[in-house]
C-alpha cells in the first residue's frame, strides 16, 4: 500500500473511532406523526358531562399515573387521550356512574429541555409546532461558539431513549433535550 492510502485509511479510523453518532432508528421521526401519547408532568383536562365535581386538571406524576376521585390510579404514560377517555368511561361505569361521558385534552405539555452553547440553557414550556430552531431562539439564541448547522436532540420513544443529529428545521415533542455543540474553529 502507498503511504497516502495508509495515512488516508488510519484518518478514517481515527475519525470513526470519535464518532459517537449513529442514524437514529424510524421510530425517532415516525413519533412525529403519530398521536401523542402523555408522559409525567404533562398535565391533562379532564370533563366528566354532568358531573363538575370530577371535572378539572390533572397532572401525571413522575410514576406516570393520573389520580382521579371515584376511579383511583390510572397508568396514563404512553397512552393516548382517546385510550384514557376509554379507561375512565371504564372505571366510572362499575358502580359510580350510569353511562359517564369523558373528554380528555393536553392542557399543557411537559417542558422541553435544551443545553449546550446557547445563551440560556435550561427548561422551557412547550409549545405546538416548536422546532430546534425555535426552541434555540426560547433559550435566547446561539451563543458565540455555538455550531449553528445542526443540534442533538434526545427523545424517550415507547421507554427507550434515542439520539439523533438533526437539522435546525425539526419537529420537536414535549420533553426532548436539544444540545448545540461547541464548533470546532
Amino acid at each position: 500500500m502507498r503511504a497516502s492510502t495508509i495515512l488516508l485509511l488510519g484518518l478514517s479510523l481515527v475519525m470513526a473511532g470519535c464518532s459517537s453518532y449513529r442514524r437514529p432508528p424510524p421510530a425517532f421521526h415516525e413519533v412525529l406523526t403519530k398521536p401523542y401519547r402523555v408522559d409525567s408532568g404533562d398535565r391533562l383536562r379532564i370533563v366528566v358531562y354532568d358531573q363538575e365535581k370530577l371535572s378539572t386538571t390533572y397532572t401525571i406524576d413522575p410514576g406516570g399515573t393520573l389520580s382521579m376521585p371515584l376511579v383511583g390510579d390510572v397508568t396514563a404514560r404512553g397512552k393516548t387521550t382517546k385510550e384514557l377517555e376509554s379507561i375512565l368511561e371504564t372505571r366510572l361505569s362499575k358502580g359510580f356512574l350510569r353511562n359517564p361521558d369523558v373528554s380528555v385534552e393536553v392542557d399543557q405539555y411537559r417542558p422541553f429541555f435544551i443545553m449546550g452553547e446557547v445563551k440560556t440553557a435550561g427548561q422551557f414550556p412547550y409549545v405546538a409546532g416548536l422546532t430546534a430552531q425555535t426552541a434555540i431562539a426560547i433559550a435566547g439564541g446561539f451563543s458565540a461558539r455555538a455550531q449553528q448547522a445542526n443540534v442533538d436532540v434526545t427523545r424517550q420513544i415507547e421507554g427507550e431513549i434515542m439520539t439523533a443529529r438533526v437539522p435546525l428545521s425539526e419537529p420537536l415533542r414535549p420533553g426532548d433535550t436539544v444540545y448545540v455543540r461547541e464548533r470546532l474553529f
